[in-house]
């Protein structure tokens, strides 16, 4: 049985790296779970997502005249403070300590609260008023860019500490 083509819209991929993350939210919650593995997949996750909606979806989005700009421009610092909440969990010493359960509820909190919000404004504008066609090309330039963060292990500390500074 041949295997059901992924879709390359922009939009779902988005959608499919949200769902993910909470997933792994549910991960790093769980007292049976491996939290450490967890989180590092999430880091990876979360800055090559960021950074390819940064590169490649949010400067294309800004170009149609019903997505408000504002709202992108607010992605962006919504970016940043997930990134800034990413890093304080990355820096606690002991996985499930209480201080790492805070920075993990301030973490997800971000997030949560990022996605929620690009999902009913920006999403929903690309849905509507960008091409399918064009939908697909920015999924595809959103791919090339998340693999290339994902292939630089760029949830790395180091890493996440740079992003932070920029």
């Amino acid at each position: 049985m041949a295997k059901k083509a992924e879709s390359g819209d922009v939009v779902e991929l988005i959608l499919r790296d949200h769902r993910r993350m909470e997933d792994l939210f549910r991960l790093m919650r769980s007292v049976e779970a491996d939290r450490a593995a967890a989180l590092r997949e999430f880091a990876d996750l979360l800055i090559a997502h960021a950074l390819a909606e940064e590169a490649e979806v949010y400067p294309a989005l800004k170009r149609y005249r019903d997505i408000e700009n504002d709202e992108v421009e607010h992605g962006v610092e919504e970016h940043e403070e997930g990134n800034e909440a990413l890093l304080a969990l990355l820096e606690v010493d002991e996985v499930g300590s209480d201080e790492w359960d805070e920075k993990l509820e301030k973490l997800v909190e971000a997030v949560t609260h990022h996605a929620d919000e690009e999902e009913r404004t920006i999403l929903n504008g690309a849905r509507e008023n960008v091409a399918t066609e064009r939908r697909e090309e920015l999924g595809a330039a959103f791919s090339r860019e998340r693999a290339k963060q994902l292939e630089q292990n760029c949830g790395r500390v180091e890493n996440v500490r740079s992003v932070v500074k920029s």
